[in-house]
This record gives structure tokens, sequence and C-alpha cells, in this order.
């Protein structure tokens, strides 16, 4: 951005023409001169997908608060936390997205249960393309159409 003499706010074209040459390129610095371009980029991105589990861990699978006081139950927790990450990665490795995306699809999903005078049914709604991709991808069958029927007595 640049301001003009009239103290209004305008894009410097220039400036933009310029730093375009930076586009996808990233700068990456260490103190190991022994370390290849390569090494660096590889660590780089080893430690973007350590804090990233530990994003997933904190926000996605919700590891905290945890109120144990027994060594034991706190150890499980850890070890089903750190089971739940391995699946979303499994999930996003198999399907080829991410998780949130795999997640928000599936949430499209409903059961619907609908209670009259003759009785009560439990109904899937319909799959879409994209479940059954899902699903497949995922080596899953589809879920049964219909879960509940019961007749009034």
């Amino acid at each position: 951005m640049r301001t003009t003499p009239g103290g209004l706010l305008r894009v410097d074209r220039t400036a933009v023409r310029r730093d375009a040459n930076f586009d996808g390129k990233f700068l990456l610095r260490t103190s190991d001169e022994t370390l290849t371009a390569t090494d660096i980029a590889q660590g780089y991105k080893g430690l973007y997908e350590a804090e990233r589990g530990w994003r997933d861990l904190k926000s996605t699978i919700d590891l905290r608060p945890v109120y144990h006081h027994r060594e034991d139950r706190i150890r499980a927790h850890i070890q089903l936390q750190w089971l739940a990450l391995l699946l979303l990665r499994v999930a996003e490795t198999t399907c080829g997205d991410t998780w949130r995306n795999i997640r928000d699809e599936l949430e499209r999903m409903h059961l619907v249960t609908l209670a009259t005078n003759d009785g009560q049914i439990a109904q899937r709604s319909e799959l879409t393309a994209d479940h059954r991709t899902i699903l497949r991808a995922l080596n899953l069958a589809e879920p049964p159409r219909f879960y509940d029927f019961t007749p009034a007595e």
C-alpha cells in the first residue's frame, strides 16, 4: 500500500509485481551448515506435521481438560487420544482429504425417528455420492437404511 499526497491509500502495483517473484517460495534458516536444502525442508515439514498433531489433539479430539488422578487412567486416556489421532490420519491418508472435510460430509448423514400411533421407525437419510466415496475408501459397509421398526401395541 502507498499513501497518495492527498492522504488516500492505494495499492502499490510496482511493489506487487516485485513481490510476485517470491510467490510460492519459502525462506528456511538453520545454524547447521552441514544440512542440505532438502534436509532442511523435510525437517520443517516434519515440524509442521508434529505441530498439526498437537493442534488436532487439543482441538479436534479435545485432549484437555483431563481430570484423572490415577496414573493408569491418565495413561489410558492419552493412549485413547493417540489412537484417535492415528485414526484421523489414516482416514485423511486413505481418503486424500482433511479430517474436517470428511467429518463435515459424514455429518450430513442423519437418522430420523418417526413415532406415530401405528408405531415407531428410525430411518437413515439417503447417502450422497460423497458419502459412498468416503465409505468405499475406508472399506466400510454402507449403514443400514432402517434401524428400528417397532409396531404399536
